[in-house]
């Protein structure tokens, strides 16, 4: 029952971000639909989409790529970090057998075909099986440790955008404030009074903007995080199940797996050969003279 509500909360999680990014786009339409309402009732003209983009100046094209960048990063975290992704069930069982059996070369072969992060991670380890355990525990280590970069490489990429997207939208009111003054300024104090206010109102339109990217990216950042360290955890645990009690002395002098091997012997080995040595008195007359040498 506690596994069920676990699978459930975690399924939920996806859906309840999804809804913090399109909340805050819903809450604009609503009062957007509100305004143009009135407006019609009024006789006006309605405000579009591309009329606020308009009013918010160029850096509001930055925070729309900001935000379509926000939406792709989620949906790809969200989709790499699934258990299908990661570990899917069909695959431990299937490794899990053959260990059982003790057929490494067919658990090698099976990781191979069927592509994941565990059997990535499984056969990385299963190749360095013949190197003893400290380098097949240093293997899997350094397999676990490159997946992990590239889960942490795209999650960061939310923390970007949840920093820049109110600088952005701060650098676009300034810029805007600017031209509102010199517009007040050329038109004096009293007859500039309602375009400075008509310029602060619409200016302060990319620094709402950038909020509303920067919020949802910094609650999506810190989620996937969460979920991505949840998920090597689980790894990690399969992983040490697996190769507790493996007799890796049985493998010296073995191969499994189909990896390249590129260290072998020095050529004055094969070639039976010792490499000369500089004698001592030769190394003795090469080192430096100390001053107390020369006293």
């Amino acid at each position: 029952m506690k596994n069920k509500l676990l699978q459930l909360t975690k399924s939920i999680l996806p859906v309840l971000a999804i809804i913090a990014i399109i909340a805050p786009v819903a809450v604009f339409a609503q009062e957007a639909a509100a305004g143009a309402a009135d407006a019609a009732a009024e006789g006006e003209r309605t405000e579009t989409f591309l009329d606020t983009l308009a009013q918010g100046g160029w850096v509001m094209w930055i925070i729309l790529a900001g935000s379509i960048a926000l939406v792709w990063l989620s949906i790809d975290g969200f989709i790499r970090s699934t258990t299908k992704k990661v570990f899917p069930p069909e695959h431990i069982e299937g490794i899990r057998s053959l260990f059982k059996a003790g057929d490494y070369v067919g658990a090698y072969d099976f990781c191979k075909k069927n592509r994941s992060v565990i059997s990535d991670i499984v056969r990385n380890g299963l190749a360095f099986l013949p190197d003893g355990k400290a380098m097949t525990e240093e293997a899997i280590f350094s397999e676990i440790m490159r997946v992990k970069g590239g889960f942490d490489t795209r999650i960061s990429y939310l923390s970007v955008i949840g920093v820049c997207a109110p600088m952005v939208g701060l650098l676009g009111t300034v810029t805007g404030m600017k031209g509102a003054f010199a517009s007040l300024g050329a038109e004096g104090a009293t007859a500039g009074a309602g375009a400075l206010a008509a310029h602060i109102g619409e200016v302060l339109v990319a620094t709402a903007s950038g909020l509303c990217i920067s919020i949802p990216a910094f609650l999506l950042y810190y989620l996937l995080r969460n979920r991505v360290a949840s998920r090597i955890h689980d790894v990690q645990e399969v992983i040490t199940g697996l190769f507790r009690k493996m007799p890796y002395e049985q493998f010296d002098g073995k191969k499994v797996g189909d990896e390249e091997i590129y260290a072998t012997a020095p050529v004055w080995a094969a070639e039976g050969e010792v490499p000369a040595e500089a004698p001592a008195a030769d190394a003795a007359a090469a080192a430096p003279e100390t001053p107390a040498a020369k006293a």
